[in-house]
């Protein structure tokens, strides 16, 4: 039997590219405002002094772009993250590993409508949680499929 794989999801990668690319396309907005469009300049500057709106556009940029910059930091963190069922247990971002004699249930109450289930499982004589989500993962349902499979 080969491993299946579950890549971090589409909607995860794209929600901070949309980010990413709206903090910079903002922050090139605000600097155009800010420092080179007069009439913007005119328009918000009250007895030779800006006003709150110019001030904002002069000096948020800066703090934009570092937050696009964690996004970005964030995105290539988490670009190799995944969830492998192979023929031993399940690995979870090639950090945990559960084994399948470990898992006690796996409850999937909510997979039909909101897309995540929790597996139960005992990890050094303690018994732990952990939920996983489809908008975390893609692929997630043949991973369900082959853990009920694995624990019948």
């Amino acid at each position: 039997m080969t491993a299946i794989e579950a890549p971090i999801s589409r909607h995860s990668r794209n929600s901070l590219i949309i980010g990413i690319v709206f903090l910079v396309g903002f922050g090139l907005y605000c600097i155009y405002d800010g420092f080179c469009n007069d009439t913007f300049i005119q328009k918000h500057t009250e007895d030779g002094k800006p006003n709150s709106t110019l001030l904002f556009n002069q000096k948020s940029p800066p703090y934009l772009f570092l937050i696009a910059a964690v996004l970005g930091i964030r995105l290539f963190l988490i670009r190799k993250r995944r969830l492998v069922a192979d023929e031993t247990g399940l690995t979870i971002n090639d950090k945990l590993r559960i084994p399948y004699d470990s898992i006690q249930q796996i409850d999937k109450t909510h997979f039909e409508k909101k897309g995540f289930f929790d597996v139960t499982y005992t990890q050094e004589g303690r018994e732990r949680h952990r939920r996983l989500d489809g908008r975390t993962y893609d692929n997630i349902r043949p991973i369900l499929d082959h853990l009920v499979q694995q624990i019948s």
